[in-house]
């Protein structure tokens, strides 16, 4: 950790959260399967967590799963082209192969 002095300045890039290489192992390797996973998704924890984070994981989790299962043979094409910016990170376009 860094100690920050009373009224010094700081900046926050939300885009960073999850790169953290202390603590996940290749960070920047979009890994669905990464366990355990202590991403900052849905604001972290305490006063500011998501309360939708459930329901949004639950989509998450069913969408993933009837890919699956409609496309087994789904395989990717390319690296993921990723959107960048200072508040939102993300997948802009992924090139996938299917049967």
């Amino acid at each position: 950790g860094v100690t920050v002095a009373k009224g010094q300045r700081v900046g926050l890039f939300y885009s960073s959260a999850n790169f953290d290489e202390d603590v996940f192992e290749r960070p920047f390797e979009f890994d669905i399967l990464r366990n355990p996973n202590p991403h900052l998704a849905f604001g972290g924890n305490g006063a500011h967590f998501c309360i939708g984070a459930n329901l949004a994981r639950m989509e998450i989790k069913l969408m993933f799963n009837e890919i699956a299962d409609q496309i087994p043979d789904i395989s990717k094409l390319a690296e993921p082209q990723r959107l960048r910016s200072g508040w939102i990170n993300g997948v802009k376009d992924l090139q996938v192969a299917y049967k």
